[in-house]
Order: structure tokens, then C-alpha cells, then sequence
């Protein structure tokens, strides 16, 4: 028996997040080569080899085993308790074909299960039913988040998972409530522990979203005191990741209304009205979604129009300057002509005593009517008011 802790250690968590962080946040896809056989497995050089735990519970008792093959899983599956087989990892095409023979899956489930990434769906194979599910945590820093592909298989006393990546997941606090029996799970059967998996994928998106809606606080008011390019980028970079969110949570709706509404033979009554309540938290999902997207849309139009009123304010100061100078402009260009005041006809202004300086006096006399003129229009207050 091992300790659940010991699967799941803070620093191989770690380590899986640095290892699934990219430079844009986008996640890689991998697809079979055109005209492939159904069922033909693509499995991703970079991924970690599988590691195959297993708890075995009933009401008295759980135990947690780490399987060195996958072949030890059959004396399990023939038990009345319930046994929850999780595999970590996709780098092993040969332990992936054993455990679809020891299971007995389909070949289109098993190229579900491998080929990554698929929408989430459930899909019924005679005694065993598939659901694909896709889970996001956060990464270190809370920029970005690591989006995985989870696909669970439930049977009648089984429920095999199979994850991306050998550690890090959302699974831990179920792991705690088998080992130490909390609430009625060791009671119920193998469908009640879908549910709670598939209730704790759903609910790791919302410390996601919640991390977004700070940032689209924190955004808000910078667009509007310092509305900056950078800030910009910003934006456009949330706006792009919440598209990648929608895209991954909408699905679910669909697969978990189907657990709901279709009559499948593995899925209790009980449990289907424990899968509402999941149903109404991915609705809450997709609203929080779009009405971040829509927060995100509105804050791109605020930047817009603050960047236009700040270019407008420019203006208005540079034309209120050019309509004080353009009527000096013209008086000093008038008097700088050179004219010749001993002939008829020319300018008297320029022998009088003291023209220079009634000059100034009128040309100053001028700048503060203009001055007076557009204070009482109120444009210099508005542009002192901007400023500040």
C-alpha cells in the first residue's frame, strides 16, 4: 500500500506545469496521418510513460497499489469492490495496447483515449461507457493555465482514467475521501465515483476564471487612467485565452446533459441527479465566460476611445495655440515688410514714436481676448481638467 500523498508530490507538480507551459499558451495538437486504420494510435514522443495506480475500496476498507504491469489489474476487476484503475501518461504504446486487452476496449476507444485532444463526448461500447472530459489548472504565477485531456471508462465495478501527463491533477481530494472515508463514496459504486471526477474537472475551471476576472479588474482601471499599448497586448492575450476556455468548457454541457437524459444501464438514477448539479455548474462556467469575453470586448472599446479622446484633447490644445499665434503671426508679418515711409501710399505706422511698443501692447491686448474668449467657452478648463 502506498500513500495518495506520495503519488501526487508538491514538486513533481510543479514540474509538470513547466513542462506543459509554452510561450503563447496554446497547447499542441496531434492527428493521425490521412487515411490511418481506425484505431491506429498516435502517440506523442514527449510523453511521460505511464505509471498505473490503483485504490480498490468497498465500505470497510481502500487500498492504494502502484502496479508495476498492466496485466496485475485483472484479479481486481472480477471483485465486488470498486476499483479505480488511474493511468498517468501516454509514452508507452505497448502498455497502452495490454491495457486495452485487459479491459477489453474498442479499438475507436482506445484512439479516443490516446489520440489527444478530443471534444469532450460520451460514447456507450456494449458493458462499458466513455466519457472524455478536459481539465484545466492554473500554472505557477497564475498567468497561464495547462489544459490535459482526461478520459474516464466505466463498467460495472471499474472505472479506468487515463491522464496526459504522470503527475498533477484535480483528483487529490477524492483520493483523501477514499483513503480516510468521508461522505457516502465508499457506499456507492463505481458511476458515483465518475461523478465525483467529473465534478472535481468542473469545478478546477472556476479558480480559473476567477484569477481572469482580476485581471480584467486590475486592466480596467489602467485602460482608463493609462491607457498604454501594452496594456493593449494585454487584453488581446485575455481575450484569445478566454476563446480557448469557451472552447473547452462548452462541450461538457453536451456531454453531461447526455449523461442525464440518455438511459445508459451504468449511470443509477442516484448519480444522474448528482450530474445536475455539475450540468448547472458548467452553465455557470460558460456565464462567467462570456461575460468575461464581453468585459474584455468592452475594455478594447474603452482603450480605443480613451487613446481617440486623449488625440482630441491634443488637438483642441494645439488649435487653441495656433489661434492665439495665427492673428500675431499675421501682425508681425504685415509690419516686417520693408517699406520706404519718405513715398505716398506707405505704411504711416512705421514712423510713430513708440510704434514698437503699441505693437506689443496690441498684440498682447489680442492674446487675452482670445485667452478670455475661449475660457468662457469653457475649452481650457476642460483641457486643465484632462490634464489632471
Amino acid at each position: 500500500m502506498i500513500d495518495s500523498a506520495t503519488l501526487n508530490s508538491a514538486a513533481a507538480f510543479d514540474d509538470l506545469f513547466e513542462s506543459l507551459e509554452t510561450e503563447d499558451g496554446f497547447e499542441s495538437y496531434g492527428f493521425n496521418e490521412p487515411g490511418s486504420a481506425p484505431g491506429t494510435l498516435n502517440v506523442n514522443e514527449d510523453s511521460s510513460n505511464p505509471n498505473i495506480f490503483l485504490i480498490d475500496y468497498n465500505q470497510n476498507d481502500a487500498v492504494g497499489v502502484l502496479l508495476p504491469e498492466p496485466e496485475d489489474i485483472i484479479p481486481y476487476l472480477d471483485s465486488t469492490s470498486v476499483s479505480w484503475v488511474d493511468v498517468q501518461g501516454l509514452g508507452s504504446e505497448d502498455v497502452l495496447h495490454r491495457l486495452g486487452k485487459v479491459f477489453k476496449l474498442h479499438p475507436l476507444t482506445l484512439e479516443d483515449v490516446v489520440n489527444i485532444p478530443q471534444r469532450p463526448k460520451v460514447e456507450e461500447y456494449e458493458d462499458q461507457l466513455l466519457i472524455i472530459m478536459r481539465s484545466a489548472t492554473l500554472l505557477k504565477g497564475g498567468k497561464k493555465f495547462a489544459l490535459e485531456q482526461i478520459s474516464l471508462i466505466l463498467g460495472k465495478n471499474y472505472l479506468l482514467t487515463v491522464q496526459e501527463e504522470a503527475t498533477g491533477d484535480c483528483f487529490e481530494p477524492v483520493r483523501q475521501r477514499i483513503h480516510r472515508g468521508k461522505g457516502s463514496i465508499r457506499q456507492e459504486g463505481a458511476d458515483y465515483l465518475a461523478y465525483t471526477l467529473i465534478d472535481a474537472i468542473v469545478d478546477g475551471y472556476f479558480p480559473i476564471l476567477e484569477a481572469y476576472g482580476e485581471k480584467l479588474e486590475t486592466l480596467e482601471n489602467k485602460v482608463v487612467n493609462n491607457p498604454e499599448p501594452k496594456v493593449l497586448n494585454k487584453i488581446h492575450r485575455i481575450k484569445r485565452e478566454l476563446l480557448i476556455l469557451r472552447r473547452a468548457i462548452w462541450p461538457h454541457r453536451d456531454a453531461i446533459n447526455a449523461l442525464i437524459r440518455d438511459n445508459y444501464d451504468l449511470i443509477s438514477p442516484t448519480v444522474r441527479v448528482y450530474l445536475r448539479d455539475c450540468y448547472d455548474h458548467v452553465v455557470q462556467l460558460i456565464d462567467m465566460v462570456e461575460t468575461y469575453r464581453e468585459i474584455a470586448h468592452s475594455l478594447m472599446e474603452i482603450y480605443l476611445s480613451s487613446v481617440s479622446n486623449r488625440t482630441n484633447e491634443v488637438m483642441r490644445l494645439l488649435t487653441v495655440i495656433s489661434s492665439i499665434f495665427i492673428p500675431l503671426t499675421f501682425i508681425v508679418g504685415v509690419y516686417g515688410m520693408n517699406f520706404d515711409t519718405s513715398k505716398p501710399g506707405n505704411m504711416p505706422e512705421l514712423g510713430m514714436p513708440y510704434g514698437y511698443t503699441f505693437c506689443w501692447i496690441g498684440m498682447l491686448a489680442i492674446a487675452g481676448s482670445l485667452l478670455y474668449y475661449f475660457g468662457s467657452k469653457g475649452w481650457l478648463i476642460d483641457l486643465k481638467q484632462n490634464n489632471e
